[in-house]
């Protein structure tokens, strides 16, 4: 564990949700944390263990009455001294003493993230850990959970650093071929004991690059659009599965203008529906700027519902490649209404074949989010995945040269470096952190 970084100022904040609330936590981290202690409650506590007192202003008026707690530095949260205060979570109550920690000379009120920051800086946790806390914050559906525990629990750490252990190990091997060839207990075919293995590592970022998909799905939702020329019910089945009215349904063609979504969460995957604009060659310069959003919507579908009015004929659009299609035959109540083999009929007023479109819905969701090992979650951890993929394929085509192919490497080393934060993220950090709430 390195040593801690030392801050020269100590943060507050409340780190516990909205108030009013049974009990609210401030938190405080830094250098000041013990006279701060003293100052609101006469008493710094055995480290770890909650003591009832009295919280008081500089004037001595009592603001509250809680539990509070101390963790001496290094063994904290933050690798410094911290506390948490324990008190009732009334609006006035917390007003009163974060203004009293304000009124202190030492201590102000942290930003964003920064309690997270300064456990990175001090070697606490590394960066992936710490986007996964931001993405646990975030998680709305049980399958973002998961992802973001499973980083949280530093799997993602534990992969990376055993491939740039790895990549060491390589480096360590060229260049003790290169400074002491002529010793007898140095391996004399570097071939034979690294490049097999570079080759493999080359080929296992690929195959986890992969996994990003899946973990892009989980964290933003598996995207649904709704497609079909204008009246054949789209908006309808967007107010079905949201099960309130959040798109206007007409007899008038062409109502829908702008793309309205609705966010689902279908058996813990996030699931974004989109009604689009009804597909068909029109003059009116608005509906041809929704119909223009429209087809930009299906081109970043993951899945496309074609829905289709009886005696209607869908209009030709461009496919994305690879994107499943549910086609999906509509106002099933109406007369004439039909429906070709393996796709779907329902109705709106009467329900029919709403819950089986839902469960394909859902199918087809959880397999394209299904994770099954570590998978990158972050589109930088991919961009520096495929410059380490890069780097170790160009010391692979120049291992004649064995100065040159130690410098790929090298460079391989320090892109996955950059992903735990090991080295080089100093301008990446503010972006990072300021993703978290406040008091985080």
């Amino acid at each position: 564990m390195s040593q801690p970084t030392l801050f020269r100022e100590t943060i507050f904040a409340l780190s516990s949700g909205a108030l009013p609330s049974g009990v609210a936590v401030i938190r405080l981290s830094g250098p000041h944390v013990r006279p701060a202690l003293e100052r609101l409650v006469g008493y710094i506590p055995p480290a770890r263990l909650a003591t009832l007192r009295t919280v008081r202003s500089a004037d001595g008026d009592v603001l509250d009455h809680g539990l509070v707690l101390f963790f001496e530095g290094p063994a904290s949260f933050t690798g410094e001294d911290c506390a948490e205060l324990q008190v009732h979570g009334g609006r006035a109550t917390v007003a009163a003493i974060l203004a009293e920690l304000a009124s202190y000379s030492d201590t102000r009120l942290a930003e964003a993230g920064e309690f997270t920051r300064r456990a990175f800086m001090n070697g606490k946790l590394d960066l992936t850990t710490a986007e996964a806390f931001a993405d646990l914050l975030a998680a709305e559906t049980e399958s973002q959970r998961r992802l973001a525990m499973a980083n949280a629990d530093g799997g993602q750490k534990q992969l990376y650093e055993s491939w740039r252990r790895r990549l060491l190990h390589a480096r360590a091997m060229i260049e003790a071929e290169l400074d002491f060839a002529d010793e007898s207990d140095v391996p004399g075919s570097v071939a034979d004991n690294v490049w097999a293995d570079m080759t493999a590592l080359r080929e296992e970022i690929v195959n986890h690059v992969e996994g990003y998909k899946a973990a892009e799905i989980v964290r933003d939702g598996f995207r649904v659009v709704l497609v079909g020329a204008p009246n054949a019910g789209k908006s309808s089945l967007l107010n079905a599965l949201a099960k309130r009215d959040v798109a206007i349904v007409t007899d008038i063609a062409g109502t829908t203008r702008d793309l309205v979504e609705v966010s689902l969460d279908l058996h813990g995957v996030k699931v974004i529906v989109s009604d689009t604009a009804g597909l068909r060659a029109s003059t009116d310069p608005v509906e041809r700027m929704g119909i223009e959003r429209a087809l930009n919507a299906v081109a970043r579908a993951d899945l496309i519902l074609e829905l289709i009015a009886p005696n209607d004929q869908l209009p030709a659009y461009a496919v994305p490649e690879g994107v499943e299609i549910i086609r999906v035959f509509t106002k099933a109540d109406l007369a004439g209404a039909i429906a070709e083999p393996g796709c779907h009929m329902i109705s709106v007023i009467t329900g029919e074949g709403l819950a089986e479109v839902v469960q394909d819905i859902s199918h087809r969701a959880a397999a394209a989010s299904r994770i099954e090992s570590v998978v990158p979650s972050r589109s930088r951890h991919v961009s520096l995945l495929h410059e380490g993929s890069a780097h170790i394929n160009r010391a692979l085509l120049t291992k004649s040269h064995l100065e040159l192919a130690a410098e790929e490497l090298r460079l391989a080393s320090s892109a996955l470096g950059i992903i735990v934060g090991a080295t080089g993220v100093e301008e990446l950090l503010s972006v990072i952190f300021s993703e978290f709430c406040i008091g985080k």
